[in-house]
């Protein structure tokens, strides 16, 4: 069970990432802590799909030598997956940065409770 587990590492590592940047998104009241959370989770998912998609032993999909066989390359769709992902987790993580700031200017916190309770306060004035 050991030797399978040192063979497989890179997505012990991937799951290992995930759970701590799961943790943090569900334990952190602090928003740039989720933030942060939130990325590591990301990373966790791109090691996964990379270690996945690579197979040792073969190449990049770059035909060779005229080496037109399939089995003598990896698949790219993994790869393009990871990449896609990064792009929209870049995206996602600008547009919430951009949030909190806003929320912090609004609310001088950034505790999701405290923000909350200020939020109700807001709205019983009206």
């Amino acid at each position: 069970m050991i030797q399978t587990l040192f063979e497989h590492y890179e997505e012990m590592a991937a799951v290992i990432l995930f759970a701590i940047g799961f943790s943090t998104l569900l334990f952190h009241r602090n928003l740039i802590k989720k933030l942060i959370g939130m990325n590591i989770m990301d990373t966790g998912t791109f090691l996964l799909l990379a270690s996945m998609g690579y197979i040792r032993g073969r190449k990049a999909p770059i035909i060779e030598n005229g080496v037109q066989d399939v089995s003598a390359y990896v698949n790219p769709v993994p790869a393009g997956l990871v990449l896609t992902g990064i792009v929209v987790s870049v995206s996602v993580t600008a547009i919430m940065l951009s949030l909190t700031v806003r929320l912090y200017r609004r609310y001088h916190t950034l505790d999701l409770d405290e923000i909350y309770i200020l939020s109700k306060h807001e709205k019983e004035d009206r």
